[in-house]
């Protein structure tokens, strides 16, 4: 049974394709250089490579305008070097999750094409048309500020159409029974190809109801369950993860009473709550966020995530809060997006303090879900705030102090490679860190391979610990009659805690630090006394040294 549940104790590691390695040297990157750099992700304990949209498209939103579902796009090569890029992980025991962007497709799509030419065409009803301009048509926009409505005329088809994101992007008619029988054909082919599931894109927009007429959308959650039976038919151990950036009182609903919807999804709650208390060392909203999406079929997980390739979305703070977050993190109009996040990397966003990126990392891989890593991350790769919106964010890996990072021979990279500051390739690159024991890099090998060590996370049932001060969070994990504890300061001033046997649990005499030699032994009265550092963290595993060590032996 924990085969089948594989997700649930993976390392996620999202990359781009066009922006992590160039082999033939023409500026963009391809899937041979993604596979001549397995082996590093592998190094690094990364189990499963989650790719950004590869497929063909026009490139206007950096692949999620999709043209061609059943084909890579030429810039990274061919369907054989993805299959063989697919091949290669699966030797070094690596899976792969691809995007799933079928919510809308590009307006240079031929269904799009079809349809908009041909009021006869078999692909009219597969988009949203209206004769007029619906009254509403203001409402909804994804991008305020970049976006001005959700629907637009399309002079060809003398009609308009609806485009919930960019008007390039022409929402694709869900509802339809013909579209819905095209995305389970979209997902067998690529799991034919090697791909262990995938990560869907805007799931919410997805499933819910569309049209001119429609005042009050209705998720068919329905739907849902017809895309994981397909998977369930072609590759049972193959999931879906899903975005969807909703209330947790509507979870359930994604996930499936019976969890027989959504493998995975994004814990957004969790994730504006963690940086709310990493920008004011209050774990109290945090604490209610885990509380309120503890209930999950057993089954489910949550990803656990600090950045990804969108903006750092603050949409589900208060508004006292969201400002908060913004003047730690985010001060100035130029690191802001769509009046609701931050498009800032996660270094910069913390001044490159190495002691709260450590914190925050490893709050992140010890929170009740599985990690999910952004490429770049693990060396603390920067932002380059003059590109335009999310692209800030998205700047080629930085291998080493060649010209352009070594990311590419070209002198034309597909996208700025970051040359000068304090994030700039010659300061930040994967080829000097490996060479310092005490980079970023290489505590976040150490700290991933034991939590790989500590299956109680991902798999056991979680408690929050009381104790007295606010500015700590400490958490207990059971699983299989073993428990781990961890311990976080999210405070900028050392903290003298103070954790009773009795809170902990009758087994925490002794809690071995798994980190180092810092273990603690309860006193006579039963409690644990130790100094915590600024941001200082401790992982514990629960019970006496000798089982420890004879348990870690065996």
């Amino acid at each position: 049974m924990i085969n089948d549940l594989w997700y649930k104790s993976a390392l996620v590691y999202c990359l781009s394709v066009a922006t992590f390695m160039d082999c033939d040297g023409d500026g963009c990157g391809d899937f041979e250089g993604l596979t001549r750099r397995l082996d590093y992700l592998n190094g690094l304990g990364v189990t499963t490579v989650w790719l950004m949209p590869f497929q063909t498209s026009p490139g206007r939103d950096n692949g999620y305008d999709v043209s061609d579902y059943y084909n890579v796009d030429p810039r990274f090569g061919t369907l054989g070097d993805f299959v063989e890029f697919t091949h290669a992980a699966a030797q070094r025991g690596m899976r792969v999750l691809i995007d799933l962007v079928v919510n809308h497709t590009s307006d240079q799509h031929p269904w799009f094409q079809s349809a908009r030419s041909d009021p006869d065409s078999k692909y009219r009803d597969w988009y949203v048309w209206a004769d007029k301009k619906p009254a509403n048509a203001d409402d909804g926009v994804v991008f305020p500020g970049v976006q001005k409505s959700t629907w637009d005329f399309d002079k060809v088809a003398k009609r308009w159409y609806f485009h919930r994101f960019y008007d390039f992007q022409p929402d694709l008619n869900t509802a339809n029974p013909f579209v819905q029988a095209e995305i389970l054909k979209i997902m067998g082919f690529w799991t034919q190809l090697g791909v262990s599931g995938f990560r869907m894109d805007a799931v919410p927009f997805v499933i819910s109801t569309k049209g001119a007429g429609v005042r009050h959308p209705k998720q068919q959650f329905d739907m849902l369950r017809s895309f994981r039976e397909l998977l369930q038919w072609r590759q049972g151990d193959a999931i879906i993860l899903g975005e969807a950036n909703v209330l947790p009182k509507t979870d359930m609903h994604y996930f499936g009473d019976e969890g027989e919807r959504l493998h995975m999804m994004f814990n957004f709650q969790v994730n504006q709550n963690l940086f709310y208390a990493l920008a004011t060392g209050e774990t109290g909203p945090l604490v209610d966020a885990l509380v309120a999406t503890r209930e999950r079929p057993s089954t489910s997980q949550w990803g656990m995530f600090l950045r990804n390739h969108d903006e750092l979305d603050l949409g589900r703070l208060t508004k006292a809060q969201r400002q908060r977050v913004f003047d730690a993190f985010g001060p100035d109009k130029s690191m802001q997006l769509y009046d609701r996040g931050i498009r800032r990397r996660l270094a910069p966003m913390l001044g490159g303090d190495r002691r709260r990126l450590e914190l925050a990392y490893s709050l992140m891989l010890t929170l009740p879900g599985t990690p999910v890593l952004r490429y770049g991350d693990e060396i603390g790769m920067g932002d380059d705030l003059s590109l335009p919106e999310r692209n800030c964010a998205r700047t080629p890996m930085q291998w080493s102090t060649e010209p352009h990072g070594g990311f590419t021979k070209s002198d034309q990279p597909v996208m700025p490679v970051i040359d000068s500051g304090p994030y700039g390739f010659e300061h930040v690159n994967v080829a000097a860190q490996r060479r310092d024991p005490d980079s970023l890099l290489n505590w976040m090998e150490r700290v991933i391979r034991m939590r790989k060590e500590l299956p109680e996370v991902g798999l056991g049932d979680f408690t929050v610990v009381k104790q007295a001060c606010a500015q700590v969070l400490v958490m207990r994990y059971d699983w299989r009659n073993n428990a781990v504890v961890f311990v976080h300061n999210l405070s900028a001033d050392p903290i003298e805690l103070e954790l009773k046997t009795r809170d902990l649990g009758a087994e925490c005499d002794t809690l071995v630090n798994v980190l180092s030699e810092a273990h603690s032994h309860a006193d006579r009265r039963g409690r644990h006394c130790f100094l915590l550092e600024p941001y200082g963290y401790r992982w514990f595993r629960a019970g006496g040294l000798d089982y420890i060590l004879k348990r870690s032996v065996v």
